[in-house]
């Protein structure tokens, strides 16, 4: 499959408003699909406390988890139906199984991105001197913190919409770069409910900020994998899981400091500006996205624009 195929209208696709404003379309209904399923978590004493109930622990989670899937992957197979025809949902299910790309990419999305964090958090003021050994303990439960990670945290969740629709379209229409600077601010703004909901860290300007800054930087580089492993969902899958799990599971309790307790997503902001300046200098720009929408498959050092 090649991305311009994706942005194509199939036989059987529906005309209508979804068809003509395909972008526009998806992302109201990400939205929509997803707020509506964590409204009563933002609303419960667990969030904002404006209503008078208190939601278990484990149902906030499911469903926080629950609305990663009736937002951008509901609303990803309602817009590939629409705008592709029948075969578009069976097109985007195929990219989630997608493995057959370089071992480099894989290196990548599970090694050098949890060293970004790791190198991210260790150059900020005192960091270093708050380091703990990495326990058996950390390293055997990380394989299960991945998986129920990249399960219930977004990748499974959120990459079919952000990268299995949105990307390829809006680097059509806006070309890699500025395209990816659209996904990573819609993105970021898809987790507002987030802040109040009691789970996550709180809502102050500083962190809402980092957030929406680190998100854009991420996307950057995600545009880079997705454009040279053939729009392969399964890798920016794995990068989602990846650098979620590392900074929550290993670098947050080996680095303790006051610095990072307050300001948790410091290591990760800090390590992707690195890789995405490195990236978008080294590809001009291009983010190894090719005329005509087609993704390809290019080494690491290549770095082809």
């Amino acid at each position: 499959m090649t991305i311009s195929e994706a942005g194509a209208q199939r036989d059987g696709a529906r005309p209508g408003v979804l068809t003509r404003h395909p972008l526009v379309s998806f992302f109201v209904l990400a939205y929509a699909g997803a707020w509506v399923v964590e409204l009563p978590v933002v609303l419960s004493r667990t969030g904002t406390g404006l209503l008078p109930y208190t939601l278990p622990p484990v149902v906030v989670i499911l469903m926080i988890a629950a609305a990663t899937f009736t937002g951008p992957t509901l609303s990803a197979f309602v817009m590939v139906r629409v705008t592709e025809g029948r075969e578009g949902p069976k097109r985007l299910l195929r990219r989630y199984v997608q493995w057959r790309v370089k071992l480099r990419w894989y290196l990548f999305v599970l090694l050098v991105i949890p060293a970004s964090v790791v190198l991210g958090a260790i150059v900020l003021p005192g960091v270093l001197a708050s380091y703990q050994p990495v326990t058996l303990g950390m390293v055997i439960g990380y394989p299960v913190a991945f998986v129920a990670t990249f399960v219930l945290g977004g990748p499974l969740g959120e990459e079919p919409g952000w990268r299995g629709f949105a990307l390829p379209r809006l680097q059509a229409a806006y070309g890699p770069l500025v395209g990816s600077i659209v996904l990573g601010v819609l993105w970021a703004s898809w987790h507002l409910p987030l802040f109040w909901s009691g789970v996550w860290t709180p809502p102050t300007v500083a962190n809402m900020v980092m957030f929406l800054a680190m998100t854009t930087l991420l996307t950057l580089v995600m545009t880079w994998v997705f454009n040279n492993v053939g729009g392969s969902l399964l890798l920016t899958m794995l990068m989602h899981a990846s650098f979620n799990t590392f900074a929550n599971k290993i670098v947050a309790p080996t680095f303790p400091a006051p610095l990072l307790t307050e300001y948790g997503l410091l290591p990760v902001l800090v390590g992707f500006a690195v890789v995405a300046v490195v990236v978008v200098a080294a590809t001009r720009g291009r983010l190894g996205y090719r005329d005509g929408g087609q993704p390809q498959e290019s080494a690491p050092a290549a770095l082809r624009t």
